[in-house]
C-alpha cells in the first residue's frame, strides 16, 4: 500500500523522496523553505559570479546556458542577457525532434543569440534508446546524459568555464536532504541525480557493441579538463524564484509556441514539447512508481496554491497513466519504428516493468485512495 504525502500528491514509490513523520515529503518541505529565502540577495550573488566570469576582453562568452528552446531555457537565455551578459546557448537535440520543437529551437536563435547546436550520432543514439528501454525502462537515458555531458564538453573545449543550468529538480520534485540547497550542479550531482538508473556509459557502450570513438559525447570531461578550463555549472533556480508556469509566460511573450492542447499524459500545453519518445518515458514512470507527469504538475501547482489537493486529485487520475498511443500528435508506432522496435516488443517490456506490488489490477489508477 503506498503511502502519500498529505499536502501533495506524491507517493513514498517516487526515487529519492522522503515522507516525514508529520506525513510531509521532502519536496513539499523543500517549498516551503522558500519563504525564508532572500532572493534579492541571491540576485546580487548571482551578479557578482556572474561578473567574475565575465570575458576580460570581450574575446569569449561570459557563459554557456545549455537548453532545448524550450521555455524554461528561453527564460533562462533571455535573463541572463537582461542581466547583462554574453551567453552560449548550446542545445543538443532530441532524437525524435519534433515540429513544434524545431519551431522553439529556431525562436530561440531569432532573439538574437549566438546558438550551437549538437546532434549526436543517430544511428548509435537509437541503438541506445532501445537498449536502455529494454533494460532499465527508459527510452529517455541517453537525452538525460547527453544534456550534461555536451554543454560541458564544449565548455571545456571553448574555455567557458561558467554553465548556467535551470531548476535544480532535487529542489522542485524532492530528493536526499542536502541536495535541494545545492546551487552547483557537478560530476556527483550528475552521476546521483542525473536519470542514469545507476548505469555507466561503459556498460552501454560494451553492450551495444559501440566503439569509443562512437560514445564521445556521453563521456564527462576529466577531472583534469575541468580544473584546467575551471568548469562549474550554477542553478538559476537557486538564485531566483523558480516558477514553471512564470516561465512559460514570460517564454511566449517572446515568440515561443505552445501545443493546441494539453500535452498528453501532462496538465499543460507548454513543456517537454521537443521529443516524441517523452510519452513513453512518462508511461513508464508511471509503470515503475505509480504515478506520472500530471502528478508532478499537480503537486507543484498544489504547493503554490493555484490547485486544492482535491481539484488536483480529480485531474491527476483523469491524466496519469495512459498508454501512449501517440505523443504530441505522433503516433506510438512511428516512434518505435525510429529504435527498431515493434508494438508486441513494446508491450512485452512494458508487462516486465509494471511494478505489481503498486498496480495490484487493472483498475489500480482510478481506484485508488489517498
Amino acid at each position: 500500500m503506498l503511502k502519500y504525502c498529505v499536502r501533495c500528491l506524491y507517493p513514498d514509490s517516487k526515487p529519492d523522496l522522503f515522507i516525514d513523520v508529520e506525513g510531509v515529503c521532502s519536496a513539499c518541505r523543500s517549498f516551503e523553505q522558500r519563504k525564508a529565502i532572500d532572493y534579492p540577495k541571491r540576485k546580487q550573488e548571482l551578479l557578482a559570479i556572474l561578473e567574475k566570469y565575465r570575458s576580460k576582453d570581450g574575446s569569449n562568452y561570459d557563459c554557456i546556458v545549455p537548453g532545448s528552446g524550450g521555455k524554461d531555457s528561453t527564460f533562462q537565455a533571455l535573463q541572463i542577457r537582461e542581466l547583462g551578459f554574453n551567453p552560449l546557448i548550446v542545445t543538443v537535440t532530441t532524437d525524435h525532434l519534433t515540429d513544434i520543437g524545431r519551431n522553439n529551437i529556431e525562436n530561440l536563435k531569432n532573439q538574437g543569440f549566438d546558438y550551437l547546436e549538437v546532434t549526436s550520432n543517430p544511428v548509435i543514439r537509437r541503438k541506445i534508446n532501445k537498449f536502455c528501454l529494454e533494460t532499465v525502462g527508459d527510452i529517455s537515458w541517453p537525452e538525460h546524459l547527453l544534456i550534461f555531458t555536451v554543454p560541458i564538453r564544449i565548455a571545456v573545449q571553448l574555455g567557458i568555464p561558467l554553465l548556467i543550468w535551470g531548476e535544480n529538480s532535487q529542489h522542485e520534485y524532492g530528493g536526499p536532504a542536502g541536495t535541494e540547497n545545492a546551487s552547483v550542479l557537478d560530476r556527483r550531482w550528475l552521476e546521483e541525480f542525473g536519470g542514469l538508473n545507476g548505469l555507466r556509459v561503459s556498460d552501454v557502450q560494451e553492450m551495444i557493441e559501440a566503439s569509443p570513438k562512437d560514445m564521445i559525447q556521453y563521456q564527462y570531461p576529466s577531472d583534469s579538463e575541468l580544473k584546467r578550463v575551471g568548469v562549474t555549472g550554477l542553478f538559476l533556480g537557486y538564485y531566483l524564484p523558480w516558477d514553471g508556469a512564470a516561465n512559460a509566460a514570460y517564454a511566449t511573450a517572446h515568440g515561443f509556441t505552445r501545443y493546441h492542447k494539453y500535452v498528453e499524459g501532462s496538465l499543460f500545453d507548454y513543456e517537454n514539447l521537443d521529443n516524441a519518445q517523452t510519452g513513453i518515458h512518462d508511461y513508464f514512470k508511471w509503470l515503475k512508481f505509480g504515478f506520472g507527469r500530471a502528478t508532478d504538475i499537480a503537486c507543484n501547482l498544489i504547493r503554490r496554491g493555484r490547485l486544492t489537493r482535491e481539484e488536483a486529485l480529480s485531474v491527476v487520475r483523469e491524466n496519469d497513466g495512459a498508454y501512449p498511443s501517440s505523443y504530441l500528435g505522433v503516433p506510438l508506432k512511428d516512434v518505435l519504428d525510429r529504435i527498431g522496435m515493434t508494438e508486441a516488443d513494446f508491450d512485452h517490456i512494458c508487462a516486465k516493468f509494471k511494478n505489481r506490488k503498486i498496480h495490484a489490477d487493472e483498475s489500480y489508477h482510478s481506484d485508488f485512495t489517498i
